[in-house]
């Protein structure tokens, strides 16, 4: 497999899939670059070697071709000057106008396409396709076909992409888990000359280190609200883990299933069978799952509520669990400390308001001392990036995913279409 540090992009015009999908405010202003910010060594290396990038990304769900709102141009002085190269904008992602500017960029320049997501073919999505009126057998056929026709749509639309450039750099982890045009197709138009970016090589090697062969002991932190969200991640960890810590909104239904009160904590009723399931495949694979013993209850839903500690089996009606208890902190932390490798993937508790930040913390603090003591920690899934980057400790662990979704898919278990195309 051809890698980034080994070829030469002198002469050369670079097609980079990049994520420059930026939260931007009101007043089309970015209020976060870290992806930019993840882009730069890629982009920076293409254009020391004397070569000329030609940047790809999406930026939102546009609803609309050409959704003035989701502009690249939006995106384009910030990339300029982080880059610190002259970069034009192009008014689309494919078409004759910006054939031209790709042909003519010189070598020191960028170019930044337009959003790639303004054109339906880099989804592969049939257009706007509304067959409510029709009997259900026409129906059918109507969509069999449309999607048949937006399939060859985007192959169309990826040799438009591919045709703009020499070599195909994979640099957007957080789309990897689609096989879009210009994540996993375009690959196949550059059979020797594709390869990761330092962004997705990182991101890469970090999950292929914990799920291929971890340090032990290795223990997996799983927070979120809903067992059913995780279940699938649930059931490949326990394949791989030696402990399980369960946590969040997600501790209440266990809780209920082995006969606790939980007054109006989060639960769902209807996967109650689901968490006994998930604790006898623990037991059988020889899994130590940790469970809440303790949790921070709360009169109603707000950081200002009146709250006490009780245990997760005895919260009191109209109270609800907000986060684990100091026992469960200990109980946590002390595991944690011990391991070697860790994956952390949500929060303990309501993290957002800070009365109730202290359990996710604690989680926090014990990775950093795991990782001092030489752990290899990866901390992915939004909230728990959120919940790292509140509490400062980014740069004291080994890895923040940009993943999302991506790291969620491969947690379970699952081949990555972006990956997959720049390893086949």
């Amino acid at each position: 497999m051809q890698t980034i540090d080994s070829y030469n992009f002198a002469g050369k015009k670079a097609f980079v899939r990049v994520d420059f999908n930026v939260p931007l405010n009101e007043n089309f202003e970015i209020t976060d670059d870290t992806r930019i910010r993840g882009a730069l060594p890629t982009l920076k290396k293409i254009l020391k070697d004397g070569g000329s990038p030609i940047i790809a990304s999406h930026l939102g769900k546009p609803k609309k071709n050409q959704d003035t709102g989701l502009s690249m141009k939006y995106v384009l002085p910030r990339v300029q000057e982080l880059l610190g190269v002259n970069v034009t904008l192009a008014p689309d992602c494919v078409g004759e106008k910006t054939a031209e500017l790709a042909k003519n960029l010189k070598l020191g320049e960028a170019l930044l396409l337009e959003n790639l997501r303004f054109h339906a073919e880099e989804e592969g999505k049939p257009r706007d396709l509304n067959v409510d009126a029709l009997d259900e057998s026409t129906a059918k056929d109507v969509t069999k076909t449309a999607k048949k026709l937006a399939k060859a749509a985007q192959k169309e639309f990826t040799k438009m992409l591919a045709s703009l450039a020499d070599c195909y750099v994979m640099d957007a982890f957080g789309t990897a888990h689609r096989a879009h045009a210009s994540t996993a197709l375009i690959a196949e138009h550059f059979p020797k000359d594709k390869m990761f970016g330092y962004l997705m090589n990182a991101e890469v090697s970090s999950v292929e280190k914990i799920m291929a062969n971890p340090a032990r002991p290795f223990t997996a932190i799983m927070g979120g609200s809903k067992v059913s969200t995780k279940i699938d991640i649930i059931t490949n960890m326990l394949q791989k883990v030696d402990n399980l810590i369960i946590a969040g909104g997600m501790t209440y239904t266990f809780a209920k299933a082995l006969g606790g009160k939980i007054g109006n904590s989060i639960c769902e009723n209807d996967k109650l069978d689901l968490a006994l399931e998930i604790i006898e495949l623990a037991k059988k694979n020889g899994v130590n799952l940790l469970l809440a013993d303790d949790t921070k209850a709360a009169d109603n839903f707000s950081n200002d509520a009146n709250t006490q500690f009780v245990s997760v089996n005895e919260i009191p009606d109209s109270w609800e669990g907000m986060d684990i208890g100091p026992v469960s902190e200990k109980k946590f932390a002390d595991v944690i400390k011990a391991s070697k490798t860790i994956l952390w993937n949500g929060p303990t508790g309501v993290f957002e308001f800070d009365n109730f930040a202290h359990g996710s913390r604690s989680v926090a603090e014990a990775i950093v001392e795991a990782t001092k003591n030489g752990a290899f920690s990866l901390i992915g899934g939004g909230d728990s990036v959120a919940c790292i980057n509140k509490f400062g400790f980014a740069d004291a662990v080994s890895y923040v995913s940009t993943g999302g979704g991506a790291l969620l898919e491969a947690i379970e278990g699952k081949v990555l279409p972006g990956i997959a195309a720049i390893k086949e």
